[in-house]
């Protein structure tokens, strides 16, 4: 079996443990883009998951304008569209909230944070096949928590009984991937996702950091692009 198809059908696993989960008030609202844009997510990885890689990059969870709307990682539409040239069908999270419409491609807000992050790797490497040769970016936890109000919840933030049988898939679904991928450099796009590839890397691959994207970081909205970069090659993980 090829990788992508050792990849997706571990995600085809992890969606249908997620989907059984019940999560607690303050969160109203959970969206699972595995389920809903699952087209867009395993085009992705047919496409530019075939190999195993150098370096994979692991992002928390979904944002509300990026995967929650193309089922790719920081999914930022004109990245995934124009850039990968990938784009399905969308179909709709049901309960939808009503203040985080799932719009697909037709989207018209902006995710800063994967705008920030495909925007550098496509000025480091112009093509998106020549990014993909060795790199990959995934994300810890496929869901999406909302509360009544439209506020984004963190993975981190939920009840710690909530948070156990959630975190035990992901770190399943998580070791699949570093078995399937074999990568040399796991690098956590953010401190969140640093501590789940630390007790889960690979014995002879190397873990890091970098700054989140976010513009809730003033760090990252300082130059995000300039800093991420002179991380990674501090690292060694780029030259």
């Amino acid at each position: 079996m090829t990788v992508s198809k050792n990849l997706i059908r571990a995600a085809d696993e992890l969606r249908k443990t997620v989907d059984g989960f019940q999560f607690s008030r303050p969160v109203t609202h959970v969206y699972n883009p595995l389920d809903y844009a699952w087209k867009a997510h395993r085009l992705y990885l047919e496409k530019f998951a075939n190999t195993s890689k150098r370096i994979l990059f692991l992002g928390m969870n979904p944002g509300p304008w990026g995967m929650s709307q193309t089922g790719v990682p920081f999914g930022e539409i004109p990245a995934v569209r124009d850039w990968m040239k990938i784009e399905a069908p969308i179909a709709k999270p049901n309960p939808e909230h009503p203040k985080r419409p799932v719009e697909g491609f037709a989207c018209k807000k902006s995710e800063v944070s994967g705008r920030r992050l495909w925007g550098l790797f496509a000025d480091r490497f112009r093509s998106p096949e020549a990014f993909f040769e060795n790199h990959i970016v995934l994300n810890y936890c496929p869901l999406v928590f909302m509360e009544e109000s439209g506020k984004n919840r963190t993975p981190d933030k939920l009840p710690t009984a909530e948070q156990k049988p959630l975190n035990d898939a992901c770190d399943t679904h998580l070791k699949t991937v570093l078995e399937i991928l074999q990568p040399q450099w796991c690098i956590g796009v953010g401190k969140f996702a640093e501590t789940k590839l630390l007790p889960l890397a690979p014995s002879n691959a190397k873990v890091g950091t970098v700054l989140h994207p976010s513009p809730a970081s003033p760090a990252a909205n300082r130059g995000w692009s300039e800093s991420a970069t002179k991380q990674l090659i501090k690292l060694g993980a780029w030259p």
